[in-house]
């Protein structure tokens, strides 16, 4: 049975890694932190559950995760974030499926469910994501994104059953405040792209968001949080696009 490492990127997540960490303690032969750089008691948490903590300034989510990665003393990875929570029925079906004499593929995709204003979202987009999460890192890594970083490997793929829950908001303010740096993020990498857009696409991209949240993935099913969700998820689908142009802009 091939050792999992676990690792995990924060940044003043005291109110978050606690629950994290116990959901992995029992699954992973090592659980390895990048730290950047927090004031709070995260690397303090962490030390406590016996991590490997290594303190870096953060250059961007992809770039911050492969370097996890590379810290790491196995080949299978696991990557989970500070707000995240793998959940019995997920840690299961991974233990049993590493007790398995041999494993064909190269990595694994793991439906993340968003916990958003205390429901578990089912519908708007929010509620069936998969993410390619547990894979053999002699077969690919991270990408280099500075924001919505993903994992490319050549291989196998197959996803899991089981589930992560993701408590990455802990109420509308701090939804509102993770929306403005990551549409700032988004919006520097568009411009490193050379990608370009125009205003009334910024005006148009609004309400055609919603309605794709709200209405065609039937985010209503949800109640509030539904409506709450598919009201800033849209908000973040314009607001990058205009900060681009504003970027853009100030650079003539």
């Amino acid at each position: 049975m091939p050792d999992i490492s676990v690792v995990i990127i924060a940044l003043n997540e005291e109110q978050n890694i606690r629950r994290c960490l116990e959901s992995v303690k029992d699954l992973a032969a090592e659980i390895v932190v990048v730290d950047s750089m927090s004031t709070d008691k995260t690397t303090e948490i962490c030390r406590s559950y016996g991590c490997h903590v290594i303190s870096r300034e953060f250059d961007g989510f992809g770039t911050q995760k492969q370097f996890a990665v590379g810290q790491a003393s196995n080949d299978w990875i696991l990557s989970v974030d500070a707000d995240e929570v793998v959940t019995p029925e997920l840690k299961e079906e991974i233990e049993e499926l590493f007790n398995r004499p041999v494993i064909d593929e190269a990595g694994f995709e793991i439906c993340f469910s968003l916990v958003y204003l205390g429901r578990k979202l089912k519908h708007g987009g929010a509620g069936s994501d998969y993410h390619l999460r547990l894979f053999n890192r002699n077969f690919g890594g991270f990408t280099k994104a500075k924001v919505h970083e993903g994992i490319e490997i050549t291989g196998k793929i197959r996803r899991l059953k089981g589930e992560v829950l993701h408590y990455s908001y802990r109420d509308l303010t701090h939804h509102l405040q993770k929306l403005n740096y990551y549409t700032t993020k988004a919006a520097e990498d568009y411009v490193l792209r050379g990608k370009r857009f125009s205003k009334t696409w910024v005006i148009l991209k609004f309400p055609i968001s919603f309605l794709q949240f709200y209405c065609c993935k039937a985010g209503f099913l949800d109640g509030y949080p539904g409506f709450m969700w598919s009201l800033l998820a849209a908000f973040y689908a314009s607001l990058k696009i205009a900060k681009s142009i504003e970027m853009q802009e100030e650079k003539r």
